[in-house]
């Protein structure tokens, strides 16, 4: 019997690589609901090649035009989550949606499926309580897919919390890493999306350029696996081979290891046991990989990497990582659209977190969607005002 699979953010780079898997296991999957915001051109090409029962668009004017395009087809198009009626057929859901408007939909997914496969930052940074109440509630079962998450995961079904010393994620250092104050001022939009390992959306490369994925990530590992901070570190490891490091007490390190693509991570979780991963991924040949003995890490240059010294103040009080993530979604934007250079991305976070109104919003404890809409609202307003303000 085929398995019903959902993926929340269809068009972006988790979700291509979701179907790269399907397409090797035709006879396994029902693609059952997608979801994308307005890369209409994607859209129509997954309708057509995947015959979805349901497709969810949220840009209303891209909506309308598949609506009418689709309309003798026998599938039903929404433009929100709140319509479908029989979510509950589903098997597997893949939440991928970029930035907070995955929140809400991921917690929807979690009352109707039993197996939520989350890909979504912003969703864990900002909303894991609630994310966690409603697995409780429901029975369901959330699987970490980013590939530092997954292998820590992976690591810890074999280690109690209690008997590890430190736990590492690896960081590839991106296309900055060797690179000195003075020409870190010269970069552009375009350098920063230019990632030696990994091919990732724009919001992502600039984030890994910048080192605020692996902040972000040291948070998500902290809500996912209820780790203390003081437990967690980062090094540069610029090989992409090594996802995460447990060093134990017991003087025994051990790390997980695979290729850099998301189809391992993905594959593994979905399928979880009599997975052989060459049916969906063809693996390198044994002279392209490293030998472990040869393989690098570093510790991290705080000259590079300045970002790296929120890592001190993740846990000052219960809404700064929400406040952190909101700022750095703006400033990307921002960077992107050539507003402001590459070294203010740091330089405005920090001001953000040393205003005399942060601690009002940070030390909120918010209890619903609502709730951490308002902080991070306020934290998008500050930055784009100080971005106007350095602008005049």
């Amino acid at each position: 019997m085929k398995k019903n699979i959902s993926i929340l953010g269809s068009t972006g780079s988790i979700g291509k690589s979701v179907f790269e898997i399907i397409d090797k296991k035709k006879n396994f999957f029902n693609v059952y609901l997608l979801s994308a915001n307005k890369n209409y051109n994607s859209i129509i090409k997954q309708i057509k090649k995947y015959n979805p029962n349901y497709f969810i668009i949220t840009d209303r004017f891209v909506y309308k035009k598949i609506k009418q395009k689709f309309k003798k087809k026998k599938i039903i198009i929404l433009n929100n989550f709140e319509k479908i009626r029989d979510y509950k057929k589903n098997n597997i859901v893949i939440a991928a949606i970029p930035g907070l408007a995955g929140l809400s939909p991921t917690i929807s997914a979690i009352r109707f499926c039993k197996k939520i496969l989350i890909a979504n930052k912003e969703s864990i940074i900002c909303g894991w309580d609630l994310i966690k109440r409603a697995a409780i509630k429901n029975k369901t079962k959330i699987v970490p897919i980013d590939s530092e998450h997954f292998s820590i995961a992976k690591l810890l079904e074999h280690h109690k919390l209690k008997d590890i010393k430190k736990i590492y994620i690896t960081a590839s250092g991106g296309p900055f890493l060797n690179y000195t104050i003075n020409q870190l001022k010269k970069i552009k939009p375009k350098d920063a999306l230019k990632h030696p390992k990994w091919k990732m959306g724009k919001k992502i490369s600039v984030d890994s350029s910048t080192l605020m994925n692996k902040i972000l990530e040291l948070i998500e590992a902290q809500k996912l696996f209820n780790i203390p901070n003081n437990k967690l570190d980062i090094l540069i490891h610029p090989d992409s081979l090594v996802h995460a490091i447990i060093k134990l007490k017991n003087g025994l390190t051990n790390f997980i290891y695979h290729e850099t693509t998301m189809i391992i991570p993905l594959a593994n979780a979905i399928f979880e046991k009599n997975l052989d991963i060459k049916d969906f991924y063809k693996l390198k040949k044994k002279p392209n990989m490293k030998p472990i003995e040869n393989l690098t890490f570093e510790n991290i240059n705080k000259t590079t990497f300045p970002i790296i010294k929120l890592k001190d103040r993740l846990n000052e009080h219960p809404s700064t990582s929400i406040i952190i993530n909101a700022s750095n979604e703006i400033l990307v934007e921002q960077f992107l659209a050539k507003k402001i250079d590459f070294l203010s991305i740091n330089k405005i976070i920090m001001t953000i977190l040393n205003n005399r109104n942060y601690k009002k919003y940070a030390i909120r404890n918010p209890k619903n969607i609502n709730q951490i809409k308002e902080i991070d609202e306020w934290a998008r307003r500050l930055t784009l005002e100080k971005i106007n303000n350095n602008l005049c």
